[in-house]
């Protein structure tokens, strides 16, 4: 009770916004929404940049919640735009090639938030490069000739990743994304980590959440799960089983894992839903996709 009622009195005291690193980056907080922001330009167009971040992030929390009950319902395939807030349109579009798997708008929450920050901060404004971080998921714009390196995270808890990628606005990655069990959200699979690139932070936050779920080994001893509801009473995956506990796998279950994963991911990346996807499960990786080094078509691997 005590961890609800901070996060209801962090809502009711409205958005917070303050420049960090000497006023290179900007931190906006409303709630359970938390944006690290950086933007490189011209000084006097990232400053206009980070007043129309302010502007476009006051009234999101609030807009959310005025649709949360439809957004945390399961969308009928084709549906009609059903959202007033621009958020919440973008996390219908984000859900609509997906509606086969019976999810809600909220699994695109945290990416759409980034979406819509960003686009408002590129309105009339001339930046060389943008990340707007929600938690780990990444809305990216990139100008020609400018590039950003981006760390592949194998490890939700410590933030740990063993890889970078450069990338530039030729790959059209507009959006990175990471889900896992240990995440900020329930996973209904085993995955450590799943990092998704795609051209907009709500598309991969969908895809990475969902390719999460298919790294799984369903009836496994060695994993722990708990109705979402137990854990979290407002959760939209209701009584959903998610992981709560891991053990030590053997070579053959990782295996077997990580290719229900990439099975799901390559059906994502034939459909050209997502540029590509690395699938993390007790340090061995499964990349699916054009990795945006190679530029070339490599074969699912596992190492």
């Amino acid at each position: 009770m005590a961890c609800a009622d901070q996060a209801l009195a962090e809502a009711a005291s409205g958005p917070q916004a303050w420049l960090i690193d000497d006023g290179a980056r900007l931190h906006l907080q409303h709630g359970p929404i938390d944006l690290i922001i950086h933007a490189v330009g011209q000084h006097a167009q990232v400053q206009r940049a980070y007043r129309l971040a302010v502007v476009a992030f006051e009234p999101v929390l609030h807009t959310l919640a005025n649709e949360l009950p439809l957004l945390r319902c399961v969308l009928k395939k084709d549906s009609d735009n059903l959202f007033h807030g621009s958020v919440a349109q973008r996390m219908q579009k984000a859900v609509a090639p997906y509606t086969d798997n019976s999810v809600t708008p909220m699994i695109a929450v945290a990416g759409a938030v980034a979406d819509h920050v960003l686009s408002h901060m590129l309105r009339d404004c001339q930046l060389d490069r943008v990340m707007v971080n929600n938690g780990g998921d990444i809305a990216l714009h990139l100008s020609p000739g400018v590039v950003a390196r981006v760390g592949i995270c194998t490890d939700l808890i410590n933030g740990t990743h063993t890889d970078v990628v450069t990338l530039s606005c030729q790959q059209k990655v507009g959006g990175v994304a990471t889900s896992g069990w240990r995440g900020r959200s329930h996973s209904l699979g085993i995955a450590d980590a799943v990092t998704v690139l795609a051209e907009d932070a709500a598309s991969a936050d969908v895809a990475a959440t969902l390719i999460a779920n298919a790294v799984d080994l369903p009836d496994c001893a060695l994993v722990k799960r708990q109705p979402a509801c137990e854990l979290a009473p407002d959760s939209d995956l209701l009584d959903q089983l998610v992981t709560v506990q891991v053990g030590y796998l053997s070579a053959s279950q990782i295996r077997c894992a990580l290719n229900a994963g990439a099975a799901r991911a390559r059906r994502y990346t034939d459909k050209s839903l997502v540029h590509c996807a690395y699938l993390h499960l007790q340090g061995k990786t499964t990349l699916v996709g054009v990795d945006p080094r190679t530029r070339v078509q490599p074969v699912s691997y596992a190492s």
